[in-house]
């Protein structure tokens, strides 16, 4: 069996690690204003479930799951909503 502070320290690791994984993404979707190979249907499914983690998150009172998911929901909506804002953008004629 696993000691619970070895568990816990798992925990913090993998939600640090999932969190912030997004933030490559927007930092490049930001700079470059590309957004043509994101898919829209992923991160409007994706923002939800983290928003209901969120959620649930808030509901059991877990500190960890409403750390990640609120800095992952924020991350993840920024690339939804830039993907919306730029794909309406018509490209610019040379």
């Amino acid at each position: 069996m696993v000691a619970p502070l070895l568990t816990e320290g798992i925990g913090y690791i993998a939600a640090c690690l999932t969190t912030f994984a997004f933030l490559p993404q927007v930092l490049k979707v930001w700079r470059t204003k590309s957004v043509r190979d994101i898919s829209l249907v992923t991160y409007i499914s994706l923002t939800l479930g983290v928003l209901l983690w969120f959620l649930y998150g808030l509901g059991i009172g877990s500190l960890p799951v409403i750390l990640a998911n609120g800095i992952t929901l924020v991350l993840a909506a920024s690339i939804l909503i830039m993907k919306i804002r730029y794909s309406r953008r018509r490209p610019s004629r040379r």
